[in-house]
């Protein structure tokens, strides 16, 4: 039996790696400056597949005003991604201009933990990894091949991390761009008695407050 291989962990850095893709040859390490949104498809000319590339490209102007850059990956060859691309323009009207990794010989997927043998020996599982500016990982969520994914979800969850990043609070459930952060909990004695009594900040208790940015 193979070694289980080692995955990516979060606020670690992001393995990274050169592969050839529907903009040429690229690096991970190429994007540095930016936050990345790498995510696997299963397949070209699949519909579900379809119906995410075709919003990820609708919305690509949100994701570029958030200084980040999407790439694309399943193990198809860069000819059959060619092919998928102008079949998208021409039936539903998007551009898909950003780019799409051929990942012939896996090698990509298997650093990433993107096959799961379980799902298909064959097949990507829908990955999306949010890489920071700093190539450091920050979240990863890992989908069915069945069920396709929420660029609003990832949106969010993006914008969030952002904000953790930059101001150092927490995002509540259901949180949305102007909605109050979470204050971080205080972590002695002394700064519990101290949140408290804190009118800059809207407390329920010591452990939870929150705050408008």
């Amino acid at each position: 039996m193979d070694a289980p291989r080692s995955l990516p962990r979060l606020n670690e850095p992001a393995p990274d790696f050169e592969a050839l893709s529907t903009f040429g040859p690229i690096k991970l390490s190429d994007f540095r400056g930016k936050w990345v949104i790498l995510f696997s498809h299963p397949a070209d000319f699949t519909p579900v597949c379809t119906t995410e590339l075709t919003e990820f490209a609708r919305r690509h102007e949100e994701f570029k005003k958030l200084n980040t850059q999407l790439i694309g990956l399943s193990i198809d060859s860069v000819y059959s991604h060619l092919a998928w691309i102008r079949n998208m323009e021409q039936h539903f009207g998007v551009k898909i201009d950003y780019p799409l990794i051929a990942d012939l010989d896996m090698k990509v997927a298997q650093l990433y933990g993107m096959i799961h043998p379980g799902a298909s020996s064959t097949a990507t599982v829908r990955c999306v990894f949010f890489i920071d500016d700093e190539g450091i990982l920050r979240a990863m969520i890992y989908y069915p091949l069945t069920n396709g994914r929420s660029v609003d979800e990832i949106l969010r969850v993006l914008q969030g991390l952002q904000l953790n990043k930059t101001k150092g609070v927490a995002t509540p459930e259901g949180w949305r761009p102007g909605d109050k952060v979470i204050v971080p909990a205080p972590t002695t004695l002394k700064a519990a008695e101290e949140r408290v009594k804190d009118s800059s900040v809207e407390v329920v208790d010591w452990y939870f407050a929150k705050k408008a940015l």
